[in-house]
């Protein structure tokens, strides 16, 4: 029998074309009356594609009563109900190995642009101002401290990056890992150690405002925020305000509240480096990611391993 997947997010076009010619295909994305479709076909689904934010709640997982397994086709799965899928045992996919290179390139671009002031220097040679004077003498970054929160696949490869940059690498997890880098369990005592903090945890409830006003005050005046997980991670208006008063020095971010209309007084201020959510958005990776979920839901209904259950 040919499985049914209910679909909440559509993949890259070639690989939604694959999908489609594999399995029965319910698009519920497409829908104009999903509880029809749901009723109809729920008893038919055994695997769901989605990603972080179409997610999956647990109303929805009720009305699956055949269902074997959520293949998401986002790192992030802070839409999605874990509680309800581990209640019933139901395994959860991401493609986190397939865009760890591409975040962990966009966070070590960040890294170096707040940290070398890239907007300003570039605003000083377009503006003219090099004509009436050189701008100000910048920071060396060989021998800092960069806290990386978080430190699982993209975190590492973040990691392996920075090493080459000559910094020195501490981190915070809920357990440590078989790493060389030496584990801080407090995020408050790692911000304060470090003059780069990167934020690479998952969204959600449990991760939401981690970094907070106490956070942001121990990283201090002199020290850069990079965020290239999500922006509810961050307490967005502690880090406005810490920002424009100078108790923190400067903050470079892929995510933010509100996308795609972050707050103008964040939008605003002079010591941001603010990037449209880019970590994973290259062609290759993209498609990348879609590959991953059907090699997951193949896995799957083939009785293997999955490639890369959370």
């Amino acid at each position: 029998m040919i499985p049914a997947v209910l679909v909440l997010q559509p993949l890259s076009p070639a690989r939604q074309s694959e999908l489609e010619a594999a399995c029965e295909v319910h698009r519920l994305d497409l829908s104009d009356e999903p509880d029809l479709l749901l009723d109809r076909f729920g008893p038919r689904i055994e695997a769901v594609v989605t990603d972080g934010h179409k997610g999956l709640t647990a109303a929805q997982i009720g009305r699956l009563p055949n269902l074997r397994l959520v293949a998401s086709g986002s790192a992030g799965l802070e839409g999605i109900d874990r509680a309800a899928l581990k209640a019933r045992d139901i395994p959860l996919t991401n493609p986190a190995v397939a865009l760890a290179e591409e975040v962990a390139d966009v966070a070590l671009m960040l890294l170096l642009a707040g940290w070398k002031a890239l907007p300003a220097l570039d605003a000083h040679v377009r503006t003219g101002a090099w004509a009436n004077g050189e701008f100000p003498l910048g920071r060396a970054l060989q021998g800092r401290t960069l806290g990386i929160l978080g430190l699982g696949t993209i975190g590492s490869a973040v990691a392996k990056r920075a090493e080459s940059f000559g910094l020195r690498i501490a981190y915070t997890t809920r357990t440590p890992r078989e790493v060389p880098y030496e584990h801080e369990p407090s995020l408050f005592r790692l911000a304060e150690r470090s003059d780069i903090l990167v934020v690479i945890v998952p969204g959600g409830p449990e991760t939401a405002k981690m970094v907070n006003a106490e956070v942001l005050d121990a990283l201090g005046p002199e020290g850069l925020l990079v965020n290239v997980a999500r922006g509810s991670i961050v307490d967005e208006p502690a880090l406005i305000e810490a920002l424009a008063t100078g108790r923190l020095g400067g903050a470079a971010l892929d995510v933010m509240w509100n996308e795609p209309r972050p707050d103008p007084r964040l939008t605003g201020l002079p010591n941001v480096v603010l990037t449209p959510h880019v970590g994973s958005a290259t062609r290759e990776t993209r498609d990348a990611m879609s590959a991953n979920v059907l090699a997951n839901l193949r896995a799957h209904f083939a009785g293997e391993p999955l490639v890369s259950e959370v």
